[in-house]
């Protein structure tokens, strides 16, 4: 990736639907935990790496559902599709790779055969990922037959079953596995070979992932019987593979923490800043801890104190400039005047803030630029937006950095309702 110049601290590459994301928590408590341990500690030199069985147009409704980070590389399709950055650019080499010995128009033909397999929905279906859901009493026979007959019929593919019903036929190069092998071979061409990483998954097509060499691995404890099937057959002596106890986002955190890869503790576990001191410079640190009481103070999570206030207002410049994305200008302490008024008043309802792609450019001796995705949701409304502070470092300042100026402006398509109140 040409956003770090060397290679990886640490890649993590992790399906999605219940591990990643747990449907089970409508709060997404796990995943918004697992989101600012990464801003804060990984996004400026590690990777993130999205592997999910989703077709693009399904990946991206997900996306508009879940506080999900933006990806440094996505696969899709069970490893059918890559694509890079926020863009999504397609990895044209590894779809010519996909197109040997495989025919989509025959994989059809010989699947129509089958009356047992129901096809899943259009937009499931791609250029190298044919899918159905089946019985599972009735999985295993169809796989053998058809992939005997498709073999006759000069194709070479794999057939995955997972989730006890969706069956997936694809070119046998591909799969999430594979994805990852081109993925490590390329960099390892560039010379970037990423010093760790950590796959992550719960179901039958995450299995390819531990099969790669010297990878760690993470079972979410949610992981279905599939799964732990193919790891008690196939990997139950690998020390570098675990179990989590842990569900989801969290087992990623807790594997983070079991294989010594990096800082294990989310900021959001973090419950009083001021007597938990992180000694780690991290400029991502500081916007997601900040966002993070703005939460905490608006739905009444800490106390209603004033020596919160002026810890808040000694690290802001005292003629430091609020640009709202309005285009109204508002001094910081007036902007902090606000926010105290504020308190609780999202107190019992829907409210989250998390930020996103946070990148951080040092322009002098003792000042840094560091840019932002500010997401905030209230209720059912979801506004973003693109932040841009400058920071500066000051000894005397409690927590070392002092908030200089910050422009926000909506990212297209968000607006929030009410502008009435001009507060970060």
């Amino acid at each position: 990736m040409d956003r770090l110049s060397g290679s990886a601290r640490l890649m993590i590459v992790s399906d999605l639907d219940s591990t990643m994301v747990d449907h089970d928590d409508p709060e997404n408590l796990s995943l918004l935990r697992f989101n600012a341990l990464w801003e804060a500690y990984y996004r400026h030199d590690s990777l993130l790496v999205f592997s999910t069985g989703r077709s693009p147009t399904s990946y991206k409704r997900l996306r508009n559902r879940k506080p999900l980070l933006t990806p440094d590389i996505t696969i899709m399709s069970v490893g059918t599709e890559i694509t890079y950055g926020e863009s999504m650019v397609p990895d044209n080499s590894w779809t010519q790779y996909l197109n040997q010995k495989w025919n989509r128009d025959i994989v059809i033909e010989e699947t129509a055969k089958f009356p047992q397999l129901t096809p899943q929905s259009e937009s499931e279906q791609r250029p190298h990922k044919v899918s159905f859901f089946v019985e599972e009493v009735k999985a295993m026979e169809i796989m053998n037959v058809l992939s005997e007959r498709l073999e006759k019929c000069g194709l070479d593919v794999k057939i995955i079953y997972s989730s006890g019903i969706a069956l997936d036929i694809l070119p046998q190069g591909a799969g999430k596995g594979q994805a990852l092998a081109y993925l490590l071979k390329n960099f390892k061409v560039d010379g970037k070979v990423p010093i760790n990483t950590l796959v992550c998954g719960d179901s039958g097509n995450d299995a390819e992932l531990f099969s790669i060499p010297e990878v760690y691995g993470v079972m979410v404890s949610n992981s279905q019987e599939e799964l732990l099937q193919w790891y008690a057959q196939n990997a139950k002596n690998n020390p570098n593979i675990i179990h989590a106890t842990e569900r989801c986002a969290d087992g990623i955190i807790q594997a983070i923490g079991n294989f010594c890869l990096g800082p294990n503790v989310s900021p959001r576990a973090i419950k009083d800043f001021q007597k938990c001191k992180v000694d780690i410079f991290s400029l991502g640190h500081e916007v997601v801890k900040f966002y993070l009481f703005y939460e905490r103070w608006r739905r009444a999570e800490v106390v209603s104190s004033e020596q919160y206030v002026q810890n808040l207002k000694s690290v802001f410049y005292p003629l430091g400039i609020f640009v709202h994305p309005s285009g109204v200008e508002q001094p910081f302490h007036q902007c902090i005047d606000s926010m105290t008024r504020l308190y609780g008043d999202k107190q019992g309802h829907r409210f989250r803030i998390w930020v996103d792609r946070v990148s951080c450019a040092q322009i002098g001796s003792d000042t840094w630029l560091v840019k932002f995705d500010k997401w905030e949701l209230s209720g059912d409304e979801l506004q973003c937006g693109v932040t841009t502070v400058l920071l500066s470092l000051k000894a005397e300042v409690p927590d070392g950095f002092t908030w200089v100026h910050m422009h926000q402006t909506w990212l297209d398509g968000s607006r929030a309702r009410d502008q009435t109140v001009i507060c970060f």
